[in-house]
């Protein structure tokens, strides 16, 4: 039994890596749009067609995915993701070099391949690794170590992309200096994050290969047919097409909205990415919190000595990441305080504080569009905490019921509707081009209200055509 344990937890301290790197590769293509919409010159509209190209592969390559994990296994499949986004990495260098925006997109493409597989096949490949009641758990966690990941890439944005357009001393031809001449991103400002993580990533398949991981069985009769019978399989696919695209459209649009005097505050474009870094951190810290209140730890005393320890690590992470700022960093504590607070209500059960943030969302979405400065600048950032379960618990919730056979399938499935973070954002983007910036938050709160109905009756288990009463058993 002891041989076992050891074995899952090695699988769960690998997984966890895996997770880090397709969370940095995705949060750094969403983060990117803004300053590729200026290295470009391009409308919004245009500059969330990077989102587009990114989350369009899930609709397209999920269902492949999750019969490729089901055919070679989630190790191969695992391994077969990572070398494809640094083949990707590398396909940057002649897309940038050309100053091609089509040949960006299309390498974006090719990374958000590598990136579908790694989802497919570690998603389930969590929630197989120990008993079912605590899955959600193990998936918050994950994720959670998937958020910290989301946090760091916004502040790399800020640190290898910017300071190329910042203002400067520069030298004039006639031998002058000019102090405080801003320069635009350029393309070629965008080279040097592809590149490491072209190398990194291609590193680390490498590694991978070579490690011995825990094999899972995926024995069973289950097929596509049997999977798409199950209702709360489809209705939670189209949940996560709401989630990622309320999720994505929002951390794209923060940086272009808070920057607006009058409306997010007018701060600057750094500062900006840096409160992008702080949304995505949110995330973090909401899922750590979930790691906890959906785990199977008994004492109370214990869970409260955990959730102080991550209310400690928010307040630094906050500190850190909003310039040292102990006003702001106190203003993101309090923010954290009140998410791990209503967690409770939703007494350690996945569906009931998946409702309760859902809640929470939509109207801290309603509150922004209807003030302005400080209040409409935190009421958005704070979203990040009340996504933070949203994945883990909507996917846990989704498969269900499943045996092993179906689980993988049902991943593909479920994967296929995270192009709605292709869908949402340029959604939001034509509302904003055509209107406000602050309008577009609309379509965010549409999504987050079909999650309370998943939550509270799209969950629960019930064959396609079928009574309740007549569906597989919890």
């Amino acid at each position: 039994m002891s041989n076992q344990n050891n074995t899952l937890k090695v699988g769960m301290i690998f997984i966890s890596m895996i997770f880090f790197i397709f969370g940095f590769v995705t949060t750094f293509i969403i983060t990117l749009s803004d300053p590729v919409m200026e290295a470009f010159d391009l409308t919004y509209t245009q500059g969330f067609l990077v989102n587009s190209a990114f989350f369009i592969s899930y609709a397209v390559f999920s269902i492949p995915a999750g019969g490729v994990v089901k055919r070679i296994g989630y190790k191969n499949s695992i391994v077969v993701g990572l070398l494809l986004i640094s083949f990707a990495g590398f396909l940057f260098f002649p897309a940038i070099r050309t100053e091609s925006y089509a040949f960006f997109l299309g390498a974006i493409v090719i990374l958000s391949l590598g990136v579908v597989l790694l989802q497919t096949a570690a998603n389930p490949f969590v929630t197989e690794l120990g008993p079912p009641e605590t899955a959600s758990g193990r998936l918050n966690l994950t994720q959670a170590l998937n958020s910290i990941a989301t946090w760091i890439a916004p502040l790399m944005i800020v640190a290898l992309v910017l300071p190329a357009a910042l203002p400067a001393a520069t030298e004039t031809v006639n031998g002058i200096i000019a102090d405080g001449i801003p320069d635009r991103v350029r393309p070629s400002d965008l080279l040097l994050p592809f590149m490491l993580i072209a190398v990194i990533v291609l590193l680390i398949a490498i590694a991978v290969r070579l490690i011995k991981l825990p094999v899972l069985s995926q024995e069973g009769t289950g097929n596509y047919a049997t999977v798409f019978k199950y209702r709360h399989v489809l209705l939670g696919a189209f949940a996560i097409f709401c989630y990622v695209g309320a999720e994505v459209g929002i951390g794209t649009a923060i940086s272009s909205y808070v920057v607006q005097p009058g409306l997010g505050g007018g701060i600057s474009r750094e500062l900006a990415l840096k409160f992008v870094g702080l949304y995505w951190a949110g995330a973090m810290i909401g899922r750590l919190f979930g790691a906890i209140s959906l785990s199977d730890i008994k004492k109370n005393t214990l869970k409260l000595i955990f959730a102080g320890l991550v209310l400690i690590w928010a307040f630094v992470v906050g500190f850190v990441t909003l310039e040292y700022s102990l006003p702001m960093a106190l203003t993101f504590l309090g923010f954290a305080i009140l998410n791990y607070a209503m967690m409770q209500l939703g007494k350690g059960k996945a569906n009931l504080v998946l409702s309760v943030f859902a809640i929470a969302a939509a109207s801290l979405a309603v509150i922004s569009m209807l003030s302005t400065g400080k209040v409409a600048l935190w009421s958005i950032v704070s979203i990040g905490l009340f996504n933070s379960v949203m994945f883990p618990n909507i996917f846990s919730l989704a498969v269900k019921g499943l045996d092993r056979s179906e689980v993988s399938l049902a991943s593909g499935i479920i994967n296929t509707l995270i192009v709605g973070g292709a869908i949402i954002p340029v959604l939001m983007g034509v509302v904003g081009d055509a209107f406000n910036i602050q309008y577009s938050f609309i379509v965010p709160v549409l999504c987050y209200l079909y999650i309370l109905f998943y939550a509270l009756v799209g969950s629960k288990l019930k064959p396609v055509g079928e009574t309740a009463a007549s569906g597989p058993s919890a």
